[in-house]
Protein backbone atom coordinates (compact mmCIF):
# COMPACT_ATOMS: atom_id res chain seq x y z
CA UNK A 1 0.00 0.00 0.00
CA UNK A 2 1.01 3.28 -0.83
CA UNK A 3 0.75 6.00 2.10
CA UNK A 4 0.42 9.59 0.46
CA UNK A 5 0.53 12.23 3.15
CA UNK A 6 0.33 15.39 1.15
CA UNK A 7 -0.27 17.31 -2.73
CA UNK A 8 3.67 16.74 -3.16
CA UNK A 9 3.73 13.06 -2.55
CA UNK A 10 0.75 12.40 -4.40
CA UNK A 11 2.18 14.46 -7.75
CA UNK A 12 5.56 12.08 -7.14
CA UNK A 13 3.15 9.15 -8.70
CA UNK A 14 2.07 11.20 -12.00
CA UNK A 15 1.97 8.95 -15.31
CA UNK A 16 2.98 6.09 -12.95
CA UNK A 17 1.11 3.07 -11.49
CA UNK A 18 0.37 3.68 -8.03
CA UNK A 19 -0.21 -0.05 -7.03
CA UNK A 20 -2.79 -2.78 -7.19
CA UNK A 21 -5.69 -4.06 -4.88
CA UNK A 22 -5.88 -7.64 -3.18
CA UNK A 23 -8.14 -10.05 -5.24
CA UNK A 24 -12.04 -9.82 -4.17
CA UNK A 25 -14.56 -12.73 -5.36
CA UNK A 26 -17.60 -11.85 -6.62
CA UNK A 27 -20.36 -14.34 -5.47
CA UNK A 28 -23.65 -14.62 -6.08
CA UNK A 29 -24.62 -13.55 -2.91
CA UNK A 30 -22.89 -10.32 -3.53
CA UNK A 31 -24.83 -10.10 -7.14
CA UNK A 32 -28.27 -11.06 -5.89
CA UNK A 33 -27.45 -8.05 -2.72
CA UNK A 34 -26.45 -5.81 -5.74
CA UNK A 35 -29.67 -6.79 -7.32
CA UNK A 36 -31.75 -5.73 -4.54
CA UNK A 37 -30.16 -2.44 -3.74
CA UNK A 38 -30.34 -1.50 -7.28
CA UNK A 39 -33.98 -3.32 -8.50
CA UNK A 40 -32.34 -4.92 -11.40
CA UNK A 41 -32.90 -8.02 -11.14
CA UNK A 42 -32.28 -9.06 -15.07
CA UNK A 43 -32.22 -12.52 -15.12
CA UNK A 44 -28.33 -12.93 -16.64
CA UNK A 45 -27.40 -11.85 -12.94
CA UNK A 46 -29.60 -13.42 -10.50
CA UNK A 47 -31.25 -16.43 -12.57
CA UNK A 48 -28.59 -19.04 -12.73
CA UNK A 49 -30.37 -21.87 -14.50
CA UNK A 50 -31.79 -19.79 -17.12
CA UNK A 51 -28.11 -18.54 -17.38
CA UNK A 52 -26.41 -21.23 -17.46
CA UNK A 53 -29.17 -22.68 -19.91
CA UNK A 54 -29.96 -19.68 -22.26
CA UNK A 55 -27.24 -17.39 -21.47
CA UNK A 56 -23.70 -16.16 -23.53
CA UNK A 57 -21.52 -16.93 -20.43
CA UNK A 58 -23.14 -20.24 -19.32
CA UNK A 59 -23.21 -19.06 -15.74
CA UNK A 60 -24.51 -15.32 -14.27
CA UNK A 61 -23.03 -12.17 -14.52
CA UNK A 62 -22.16 -9.23 -12.17
CA UNK A 63 -23.78 -6.17 -13.17
CA UNK A 64 -21.29 -3.91 -14.44
CA UNK A 65 -22.43 -0.87 -12.06
CA UNK A 66 -21.69 -3.55 -9.57
CA UNK A 67 -17.68 -3.60 -10.39
CA UNK A 68 -17.51 0.07 -10.78
CA UNK A 69 -19.33 -0.02 -7.22
CA UNK A 70 -15.73 -1.64 -6.19
CA UNK A 71 -13.89 1.02 -6.73
CA UNK A 72 -13.94 3.12 -3.26
CA UNK A 73 -13.72 -0.22 -1.66
CA UNK A 74 -10.50 -1.66 -3.93
CA UNK A 75 -8.38 1.59 -4.15
CA UNK A 76 -8.44 1.93 -0.15
CA UNK A 77 -6.40 -1.53 -0.65
CA UNK A 78 -3.82 0.40 -3.04
CA UNK A 79 -3.31 3.78 -1.57
CA UNK A 80 -4.03 5.49 2.17
CA UNK A 81 -4.08 9.39 1.52
CA UNK A 82 -3.64 10.54 4.71
CA UNK A 83 -4.06 14.85 6.49
CA UNK A 84 -7.61 15.42 5.22
CA UNK A 85 -10.23 16.64 6.07
CA UNK A 86 -12.51 15.82 3.08
CA UNK A 87 -12.24 13.30 0.19
CA UNK A 88 -14.70 13.33 -2.82
CA UNK A 89 -15.71 10.81 -5.30
CA UNK A 90 -16.00 13.50 -7.96
CA UNK A 91 -16.80 11.40 -11.25
CA UNK A 92 -15.84 9.07 -13.97
CA UNK A 93 -14.79 9.46 -17.23
CA UNK A 94 -14.69 7.57 -20.16
CA UNK A 95 -15.03 4.24 -18.81
CA UNK A 96 -15.62 1.07 -21.59
CA UNK A 97 -16.15 -2.67 -20.37
CA UNK A 98 -13.85 -4.76 -22.57
CA UNK A 99 -15.49 -8.32 -20.65
CA UNK A 100 -18.31 -9.98 -18.76
CA UNK A 101 -17.13 -10.41 -15.19
CA UNK A 102 -19.04 -13.93 -14.27
CA UNK A 103 -19.96 -15.47 -10.62
CA UNK A 104 -16.80 -16.41 -8.38
CA UNK A 105 -14.59 -14.25 -10.86
CA UNK A 106 -11.70 -12.69 -8.96
CA UNK A 107 -10.72 -9.05 -9.76
CA UNK A 108 -8.13 -6.70 -8.72
CA UNK A 109 -7.98 -3.11 -9.36
CA UNK A 110 -4.73 -1.60 -11.15
CA UNK A 111 -4.43 2.19 -10.30
CA UNK A 112 -2.43 4.59 -12.28
CA UNK A 113 -2.22 8.64 -11.69
CA UNK A 114 -2.87 10.54 -14.68
CA UNK A 115 -3.05 13.93 -13.68
CA UNK A 116 -2.93 15.81 -10.52
CA UNK A 117 -4.27 19.41 -10.26
CA UNK A 118 -4.35 22.05 -7.22
CA UNK A 119 -7.50 23.78 -7.45
CA UNK A 120 -6.93 26.95 -5.23
CA UNK A 121 -6.00 24.36 -2.05
CA UNK A 122 -8.37 21.00 -3.23
CA UNK A 123 -6.45 18.61 -5.09
CA UNK A 124 -7.86 17.12 -8.11
CA UNK A 125 -6.51 13.37 -9.31
CA UNK A 126 -7.84 11.69 -12.30
CA UNK A 127 -6.58 7.73 -11.76
CA UNK A 128 -7.03 5.67 -14.82
CA UNK A 129 -8.85 2.49 -12.84
CA UNK A 130 -8.68 -1.12 -14.60
CA UNK A 131 -10.34 -4.09 -13.12
CA UNK A 132 -8.58 -6.99 -14.09
CA UNK A 133 -10.47 -10.61 -13.90
CA UNK A 134 -7.91 -13.28 -12.69
CA UNK A 135 -6.82 -15.69 -15.46
CA UNK A 136 -8.45 -13.63 -18.17
CA UNK A 137 -6.53 -11.49 -20.93
CA UNK A 138 -9.47 -8.77 -21.27
CA UNK A 139 -9.79 -6.48 -18.60
CA UNK A 140 -13.23 -5.84 -17.06
CA UNK A 141 -12.94 -2.42 -17.80
CA UNK A 142 -10.48 0.21 -18.10
CA UNK A 143 -11.87 4.01 -17.24
CA UNK A 144 -10.69 7.42 -15.59
CA UNK A 145 -11.95 7.78 -12.14
CA UNK A 146 -11.90 11.46 -10.40
CA UNK A 147 -11.08 12.03 -6.91
CA UNK A 148 -10.78 15.53 -4.86
CA UNK A 149 -9.14 15.91 -1.90
CA UNK A 150 -8.97 18.34 1.02
CA UNK A 151 -5.62 17.96 2.45
CA UNK A 152 -4.84 20.02 6.25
Amino acid sequence: MVIINNYEEYESHLGKEIGVSQWHTIDQNQINRFADATLDHQWIHVNKEKAEREGPFKSTIAHGYLTLSLIPYLWKQIADVRNIKMEINYGIESFKFGQAVMVDNEVQLKAKLNSIINLRGVTKVVIEATLIIKDQPKPAYVGNVVFLYHFI
